[in-house]
């Protein structure tokens, strides 16, 4: 592969898809806050940089996976920040879950500087990270979009051009509702399960290949049954998702009771110290609801 991938972000998600960018043989330029994070990366052959500015001064293309819409802001708009440096031609992918808005301002500021932007959030947690079998869902140009194939089918299968600037986030924003308000079901049947005194495990062979299966099932209850509440994605960032979907759809006029209850349900959790544990953790809802 010829051309360099700045990477910006190596949290639990991000780590495994730079490996598999470095496995598929792109050239790696790496920065996160933290730079023990990157050690793995650094000893397969990635090089440091300090900042997003470093990073922009090297790579063609330059994928970010942080953590929040703020964090997004500083790493494209801030002093050091993508944005101050990179050149014409530079094609920058934002795949941190954030905001509509800010999806369309960073596409806005990089058609000014002759950059390509694409929201491109994705879902598929720990797990599709891994294994490079993530749902990436993209906004901008479908030129840019196309450019990018060889890209996104390193890090996932099921790769899908949803339409213009911020079109990625908002199709992400249906990905958590749907997922929140299945998380209350798929928890309230596993309780209940446990309170008729089943096996766990039996349940979840029958009722998971039948209309009631989904991913969440399938891959969070194993980890529940073990009580494994080990973040594939933490408490903290589902709750950010959820407070963005709500917000957008307040902006619709659109109200969403399952969102909102679920989003209070993992509030609960937060405050209860809970926020860095993954989004099985709901399960301790029913251990003190109050």
């Amino acid at each position: 592969m010829e051309k360099t991938i700045g990477f910006i972000g190596l949290g639990v998600m991000g780590k495994s898809m730079a490996l598999n960018l470095m496995e598929k043989g792109y050239r790696l330029d790496v920065y996160t806050r933290t730079k023990e994070k990157a050690r793995e990366l650094l000893e397969k052959g990635a090089r440091w940089q300090n900042t997003p500015k470093e990073i922009a001064e090297n790579a063609e293309i330059i994928i970010t996976m942080v953590g929040y819409p703020k964090d997004v802001e500083g790493v494209y708009f801030g002093q050091d920040g993508i944005f101050s440096v990179a050149k014409e031609g530079t094609i920058v992918i934002d795949m941190t879950t954030s905001t509509p808005t800010l999806a369309k301002k960073i596409y806005e500021e990089g058609k000014k500087k002759q950059i390509f932007a694409l929201d491109a959030p994705v879902s598929g947690g720990d797990i599709g990270a891994q294994k490079g079998t993530l749902s990436i869902m993209v906004g901008g140009d479908r030129q840019t979009f196309e450019d990018c194939q060889s890209v996104f089918s390193t890090l996932g299968e099921n790769i899908v051009y949803q339409g213009e600037a911020g079109a990625g986030q908002h199709t992400k924003m249906c990905n958590q509702i749907a997922i929140a308000s299945n998380m209350i079901g798929v928890m309230e049947a596993f309780i209940y399960a446990n309170k008729a005194g089943l096996d766990p495990d039996k349940v979840l062979q029958s009722i998971s290949a039948g209309a009631a299966g989904s991913w969440s099932m399938s891959n969070l209850i194993p980890r529940v049954i073990k009580k494994d509440y080990s973040p594939g994605f933490f408490i903290k960032h589902f709750i950010k998702d959820m407070g963005i979907a709500l917000e957008e759809a307040e902006k619709m006029n659109l109200h969403l009771p399952g969102l909102e209850l679920a989003k209070t349900m993992y509030d609960s959790l937060a405050i209860k110290g809970e926020e860095n544990n993954g989004t099985q953790a709901l399960i301790k809802y029913w251990n003190n609801p109050s």
